[in-house]
């Protein structure tokens, strides 16, 4: 081993300045470094001729003889001074590990370190990866997080094709090959594929048509709930219906598939907010305050004008009832008016970027900039209208919408609602539910995206919208806050009972 006196000089002044009694990979520590390197070097060599006591630095003495000190000379050896100065001359010195081998192991212990950074940059993005490995980090991060998809009209489907008669409806065994809905373009959920594609969580839709308003629309809207339900318990080894954050997320650590309800259409209400908590009660957790027609208290895509006065008290009725305010096919106005009255962070459930594709049921950039403000989320659609404003959309336009939500927004304000079995033109290569993962393994090409960013897209915004929806909810009730008695105004017609 080499003298302390000539290591280079950082490395010396460093052991010298280290109070650690570690051995500093065999170049020893502090305590042997205090000699002058010029006293040791003449100790050295004095100690191999006949007047070695002569040569002893002044203030140390040696009593005995030296036999093994002399021996280690052309070995730097602190240890068999200290031991001679003590008299325990008669000990063995303590062997050195070879220079090559503290090389060798810092060599191996250096390409460890190397690897185990590489690989996560290498499946974190930059297109360092292949697709099958950034497949593989997408399918490991979706066990530990779910993926949550804010819209799924599946029930609309069941009323359609079944008349809600699912005594014999198999979801399990997969709806591929069975009539009616192996030739519908508007089929693409099962629960084979809502496993391959790994959905954490699922917002399955009560959807009311326009046509029912001021009709029957409450019915029909109780009636979808209900089946939804009927589903979920008749596949309870795969489903699980949740109504909170945190059982969304126990569902998903039991391998379930957590099932929450929105109500879609603010129709459906019958201008009531007794219906509106009589929904909350049965388990919807959120309301599309409009379908693709108004509503007395609030105006759709395409319509001018905001929300009434009855339309306020709705949303904030929904704030004190912990529901989430869902903006889908809402008029700007109607919107605006909202995210300025909801003390609540609110969502557009399937939505897109009105940027790159100018509909009115996407969301434009002062919205966007609004939803990071109020703390929301904008879940991409996949119709391929709302995605290119045209009949055919890929991934990559998909994962544009994704990406300028971002830029406008910020990465903890996009997510994702399909709106598979509402759609009959998917995006070639997201064409059924299957295929979430290949989406997220998309985003991990761009080194922009980590896998953090990932996971919060995939899931854990919407998660946090949820839990700070509940949050509001706990604080209103802290202040006993009173149930909202507003009315819509008189209704009218053959289908009301009463002047009220």
């Amino acid at each position: 081993m080499e003298p302390p006196w000539e290591l280079e000089l950082e490395l010396r002044r460093h052991i010298e300045n280290c109070a650690c009694t570690c051995d500093h990979m065999g170049y020893g520590n502090y305590m042997d470094y205090q000699i002058a390197p010029a006293a040791h070097a003449c100790l050295c060599r004095a100690i191999t001729s006949p007047h070695a006591h002569a040569a002893v630095p002044e203030g140390m003495t040696f009593p005995g003889p030296l036999p093994d000190v002399a021996e280690r000379c052309g070995r730097w050896a602190p240890d068999s001074l200290s031991a001679s100065a003590s008299g325990s001359s008669d000990e063995k010195p303590t062997p050195r590990r070879p220079r090559w081998r503290i090389a060798l192991a810092a060599l191996v212990v250096l390409a460890g370190l190397c690897a185990a950074l590489a690989l996560p940059l290498a499946l974190g993005g930059g297109g360092r990866a292949t697709p099958e490995q950034r497949l593989t980090t997408i399918r490991r991060m979706l066990r530990d997080s779910p993926l949550v998809d804010g819209h799924n009209d599946l029930a609309w489907n069941v009323r359609k094709f079944l008349h809600n008669k699912i005594g014999d409806f198999n979801l399990s065994a997969g709806l591929e090959g069975l009539e009616p809905w192996a030739r519908s373009r508007w089929s693409h959920t099962d629960i084979p594929r809502l496993r391959l594609g790994q959905v954490g969580a699922q917002f399955w839709s009560a959807y009311v048509p326009c046509g029912a308003r001021d009709r029957d629309a409450v019915q029909l809207a109780l009636e979808q709930m209900d089946v939804i339900k009927r589903i979920v318990e008749m596949n309870a080894a795969h489903l699980a219906l949740v109504t909170d954050a945190a059982e969304l997320l126990e569902a998903h650590r039991e391998g379930r598939i957590a099932s929450l309800i929105g109500v879609e259409g603010g129709h459906a209400l019958g201008d009531s907010l007794a219906v509106l908590r009589a929904f909350y009660q049965l388990g919807a957790r959120y309301l599309t305050v409009t379908h693709t027609c108004d509503t007395k208290w609030a105006r759709a895509a395409g319509s001018s004008g905001g929300l009434t006065e009855f339309g306020r008290a709705v949303v904030r009725e929904m704030n004190r009832l912990g529901m989430v305010v869902d903006l889908s096919h809402a008029g700007e106005e109607t919107a605006r008016d909202a995210l300025e009255m909801s003390q609540a962070p609110v969502v557009f459930s399937h939505s897109g970027a009105a940027a790159l594709c100018n509909s009115s049921r996407n969301v434009p950039d002062d919205l966007l900039r609004m939803i990071a403000a109020n703390g929301g989320v904008v879940m991409i659609n996949f119709y391929a209208k709302l995605v290119t404003c045209g009949e055919r959309a890929t991934v990559e336009d998909v994962v544009a919408h994704i990406n300028h939500v971002r830029r406008v927004a910020g990465v903890e304000h996009v997510g994702l609602g399909a709106g598979y079995d509402g759609i009959d033109a998917p995006p070639e290569g997201l064409e059924d539910v299957s295929r979430y993962p290949h989406l997220l393994a998309e985003l991990l090409r761009d080194p922009d995206w980590s896998e953090e960013d990932v996971r919060k897209l995939a899931g854990m915004n919407v998660v946090r919208v949820l839990q700070n929806v509940e949050r509001v909810r706990d604080q209103w009730r802290r202040a006993a806050v009173l149930p909202g008695e507003e009315s819509a105004g008189v209704r009218r017609g053959d289908c009301v009972y009463g002047p009220a």
